[in-house]
């Protein structure tokens, strides 16, 4: 039985553009805390412009001006439409941007042919933003992006003034606003949650499994180490790597010391190392652990 289930974006949920450029919602706001345009629109998605120049994946960005270039000739043509229909002038200007948008070829194939009833339809089609298709390797050059934003009476930048939308105050540097596609990933925080006390182990090393699936650990990885050893943690980071983790007696003792409700615990030796030994071993070196106290 399959069922179809309707969810709303939250933080958490993972979301990708066309250029490689995936990450996770961080904070969804009210539409009247979102910075807004000039003409009161406020913007949709807000995107960390540091997730661009490590990555290289420009294409993010022309499309953004590709985008609001298109959306900006359609309100025009919008206006045109809106001005013929009323008057019945500006058919020749009308015309004539249709023209310059679209080239003479297609212009004289597809657009000089039509009549009234169907030149408004291809308009009103139009007026939300302009169509187009962008082959790989052979899609629209910078030169192009330019052209098309001075058409539709923008800056060549693609930047605009943004207001943000709690303070009222404008920001300080022009931003890059436009109109690109953004996918919602099957990646959903509602889906990845998850917590344990106790669980599965591996019988080899006998550290916690890994993944929701196994009901497994949270893996504690070498740069989180890093940062408790930096932090001066250091009976935190004892306990991640032995009783937490794969010190066998330990975390029984651990156990014992929770049920008859004590606050200490003694750490031992993690099975990783002598998991470690057992290699040393397999390759002909003989390792004894002196256990004697100094």
């Amino acid at each position: 039985v399959f069922i179809a289930v309707k969810r709303k974006l939250q933080p958490g949920d993972k979301m990708a553009g066309r250029h490689g450029n995936k990450g996770v919602v961080s904070r969804v706001v009210p539409v009247e805390d979102m910075p807004f345009l000039e003409d009161g629109t406020s913007v949709d998605l807000v995107l960390n412009p540091l997730g661009v120049p490590s990555r290289m994946n420009v294409g993010q960005i022309l499309e953004t001006h590709l985008g609001w270039a298109c959306a900006n000739l359609g309100k025009q043509i919008g206006g045109l439409v809106e001005e013929y229909r009323r008057t019945g002038a500006q058919r020749d200007a009308l015309l004539g941007m249709l023209k310059e948008i679209y080239g003479d070829a297609v212009y004289d194939e597809q657009i000089a042919t039509l009549d009234t009833a169907q030149l408004i339809e291809m308009c009103e089609n139009l007026r939300k933003g302009i169509p187009i298709a962008t082959p790989v390797f052979d899609g629209a050059r910078m030169a192009d992006i330019e052209g098309m934003l001075t058409r539709a009476g923008l800056q060549t930048s693609g930047q605009v003034v943004l207001t943000d939308g709690r303070t009222g105050e404008t920001f300080e540097r022009k931003v890059t606003v436009g109109y690109i596609y953004m996918l919602k990933l099957h990646h959903l925080v509602d889906d990845k949650i998850h917590a344990r006390s106790i669980g599965p182990y591996s019988l080899v090393t006998q550290q916690p499994l890994g993944g929701k699936a196994q009901f497994g650990g949270q893996r504690f990885g070498e740069m989180e180490v890093w940062a408790l050893e930096a932090y001066g943690a250091a009976y935190t980071l004892q306990e991640m790597l032995t009783v937490k983790s794969d010190d066998v007696s330990g975390r029984t003792k651990v156990y014992e010391a929770i049920v008859r409700e004590q606050d200490n615990f003694e750490a031992g030796i993690p099975e990783s190392f002598n998991v470690l030994v057992k290699e040393l071993k397999s390759l002909g070196l003989n390792v004894d652990l002196d256990n004697r106290a100094a």
